[in-house]
């Protein structure tokens, strides 16, 4: 879903009119009826228009602000020269810039606890599944089989539980949250160094072959659009 918009969209314009005027709002109201409905008012935007461009009102908002962090940390990315840096360390650099790029922790605050309700946990789990896929595919990720879906999965895992700490952060430059990103990482790795050394065993290294070939027979579904956050 990031960067597919075109910046001369009108529409696309017309959703990011209505996003800065709710961010004013977010604070007081989250991502509610409230907010877009002052939104709306404030950025002047005809609302049958704004109904039609966010059918779920402040829900759609809160997904153009969650794209728009996502759009800022690629941009960043483009920015920035990570061919040094260790593979773990290009992974921390991508979490860390996306963080970085956020305007408002409040409304960030806010999304979680929309997307924590029952009825918006798919969309706000697609969403997360769509920044990490984001990640992967700037980072150069060409894998089309489980390790497509483990790599997201991992991803999401350390991501989601990175931006709860940072949350909570108050540390100086939010110090404390990038060591416990680091440390999260850290364990990802070590899992890898676990399954490296199995496939070196020679005790194992049939139980690691047989386990490999059932991954490579389980590929995305060939309708790609259908997944969320796949990229083409």
């Amino acid at each position: 879903m990031s960067g597919q918009h075109n910046q001369s969209d009108p529409s696309s314009d017309l959703v990011s009119q209505l996003l800065d005027a709710a961010l004013l709002h977010v604070v007081f109201d989250g991502w509610s009826k409230a907010t877009f409905d002052a939104a709306v008012s404030d950025s002047g935007v005809n609302p049958v228009l704004a109904q039609a461009l966010c059918p779920r009102g402040a829900v759609d908002l809160a997904l153009a602000y969650h794209r728009r962090g996502d759009q800022m940390m690629l941009a960043r990315l483009s920015e920035t020269d990570l061919s040094e840096l260790r593979f773990r360390d290009r992974i921390a650099a991508m979490i860390r810039y996306r963080l970085e790029v956020t305007e408002d922790k409040e409304a960030v605050r806010r999304g979680v606890t929309l997307f924590a309700l029952p009825q918006h946990a798919a969309t706000g789990a697609k969403a997360l599944w769509g920044t990490c896929d984001a990640i992967w595919a700037a980072l150069g990720d060409t894998s089309d089989d489980l390790n497509w879906y483990s790599k997201r999965t991992i991803l999401s895992g350390v991501y989601s539980s990175t931006l709860l700490y940072w949350l909570g952060d108050d540390s100086p430059d939010h110090q404390a949250t990038w060591e416990f990103l680091d440390r999260r990482i850290d364990n990802v790795m070590q899992f890898e160094k676990v399954k490296a050394d199995m496939r070196k065993n020679p005790l194992l290294k049939p139980l690691m072959a047989g386990s490999e070939w059932l991954s490579s027979q389980i590929k995305p579904p060939a309708g790609q659009d259908d997944m969320p956050g796949r990229q083409r």
